[in-house]
């Protein structure tokens, strides 16, 4: 892993061992990539990924070869990391059921943009359902994920307005910062 991670020439030991800290790899630093698990591997390509505090991540399929559960680790390990580095994600998922609850825009592509915006927006577009059927949007579970509040460790929720929480906020998260995403159709 140690020698993947040296192949950008770019990072150094120090970045390395947060990068892996960060992914809850650094237990890996030592083992050979090939005999890595499906959700430890992509968890290394994350940290890769993270190596210099990017402003901006595209991630394809970073769920790809992972169990349901380790799934949900890992998009919850992400967005953890977009609220650590305050960067931008474009996630690429044919997971419609991430893609609408997870994300605060959505492109869908099926050769050419064929709708875009919100979650909810996209799923009553008309070119939307002519893709997946009048059935398919009511079956997502669709979250208009706002940035105007912060989420605590106890899971409330307190509104950055708030002159409290505001002097408590400790995510760096600016208000309007948005992640962006791609579903191929």
């Amino acid at each position: 892993v140690n020698r993947f991670l040296r192949l950008t020439n770019r990072a150094s030991s120090r970045q390395m061992e947060e990068a892996l800290a960060l992914t809850g790899t650094d237990h890996l630093a030592k083992a050979q990539m090939s005999k890595l698990s499906g959700g430890e591997f992509q968890r290394v390509l994350l940290a890769r990924a993270i190596l210099r505090t990017p402003e901006f991540l595209v991630l394809d399929e970073p769920v790809q070869g992972v169990d349901f559960n380790g799934e949900i680790a890992l998009y919850k390990l992400i967005e953890d990391i977009r609220t650590r580095l305050n960067c931008g994600v474009l996630l690429i998922s044919h997971d419609l059921h991430v893609v609408m609850s997870k994300t605060d825009r959505v492109i869908c592509l099926n050769g050419h943009i064929c709708c875009s915006g919100t979650p909810a927006t996209v799923a009553s577009s008309d070119e939307f359902k002519s893709l997946f059927g009048d059935q398919a949007a009511p079956g997502l579970a669709l979250y208009e994920h706002r940035h105007d509040h912060e989420h605590l460790p106890d899971g409330g929720v307190v509104q950055i307005g708030d002159e409290d929480a505001a002097a408590d906020s400790s995510s760096g998260n600016k208000p309007g910062t948005t992640t962006g995403t791609r579903v191929d159709a």
